[in-house]
């Protein structure tokens, strides 16, 4: 019997979602719900997928899903989680997954409590170029890595992304690009954290439109950029004792460069079999659900909760 999602949101990123879960053997995407039936109906009709709705607990009563992919805004995504829980139903919930750490902390608890698996959707964190930069690091071909910089931003455009510049449904900086800066370099350098030093910028509208983070460990230092009104230059960069590592477009890279002590490139990583990297998370889903499990290894409870107060201290200071 295949694996059943169901879908809670129905834009662009919910797309991307069943296309991914087309890829994966044993899968399939069962219904889809949207605060508009006609919207609902249509992405049914689009990607084939065979129930709609207009109510979102009316499609986890009716469907019972094996795993609801929660994809709306990040202003909705603690609601809705807390109403998958009410009904034990596992959850993948779209970045930011939660505005604050009191929100994360109420569903981490009922997630445990009742044994019902809830991961935050940080796909990068499964893509080849990344798993092959910890390869390198782990094998020692840059050295003892002591400074890493990370940089993710983007000019929306305010008219054509709205949503972005609305603080009423998570707008901003810190929930659409901070999270994946803090979440991939926390993959890489861990959570012994002595200080964080926080810089935001904020407009006339109440979003923060740069943040910018310098987490302090006792050996090393992480750097971290992101902006919803520039063109910044999108990279990671890890450098150590003996070389550094390069990723373009580290949120969705596709190729990792390896230079030695000269600054001479040693090696060249390219992603070459990746289609749509959503099928990495899904994969990863559907085996700790399978195992009867209430996290993943890769994007654990704990990594959320601390990106989530990370956002309480950005919030703080507007």
């Amino acid at each position: 019997m295949n694996f059943r999602f169901a879908i809670m949101g129905a834009g662009n990123i919910a797309g991307k979602f069943c296309d991914a879960v087309s890829r994966v053997e044993g899968c399939e995407v069962a219904a889809v719900a949207s605060k508009s039936m006609e919207r609902a109906k249509e992405f049914s009709r689009r990607n084939h997928i065979p129930k709609a709705y207009d109510h979102y607990e009316t499609m986890l009563k009716k469907e019972q899903p094996d795993c609801v992919y929660i994809a709306t805004t990040p202003d909705s995504h603690y609601r809705l989680a807390k109403l998958c829980m009410q009904y034990k139903t596992p959850v993948l919930c779209e970045k930011a997954m939660f505005m604050n750490s009191a929100d994360a902390k109420d569903i981490f608890g009922a997630s445990e409590r009742n044994r019902v698996f809830v991961m935050e959707a940080m796909w990068s964190r499964f893509l080849p170029a990344v798993k092959k930069a910890k390869d390198w690091i782990a094998e020692g071909k840059i050295g003892e890595p002591n400074c890493l910089t990370i940089a993710v931003g983007t000019a929306f455009d305010k008219e054509k992304n709205r949503r972005n510049f609305d603080p009423n449904l998570g707008g901003g900086a810190a929930f659409d690009l901070t999270v994946y800066c803090y979440e991939l370099a926390t993959w890489f350098f861990g959570h012994e954290i002595e200080k964080t030093d926080i810089s935001v910028f904020w407009d006339e509208t109440g979003i923060d439109t740069s943040n910018h983070i310098c987490l302090k460990y006792r050996d090393k230092e992480a750097i971290l950029t992101a902006s919803c009104v520039s063109m910044l230059d999108e990279k990671l960069t890890i450098s150590g004792t003996c070389g550094r590592l390069e990723i373009p477009h580290v949120h969705y890279g596709e190729e990792a460069f390896l230079f030695d002590r000269e600054g001479k490139m040693a090696e060249h990583f390219v992603d070459e079999e990746t289609v749509n990297g959503f099928v990495y998370e899904i994969r990863e889903v559907m085996e700790c659900i399978r195992e009867s499990r209430v996290e993943s290894a890769v994007v654990p409870h704990e990594e959320t909760l601390r990106c989530a107060e990370l956002f309480d201290r950005i919030y703080c200071r507007k």
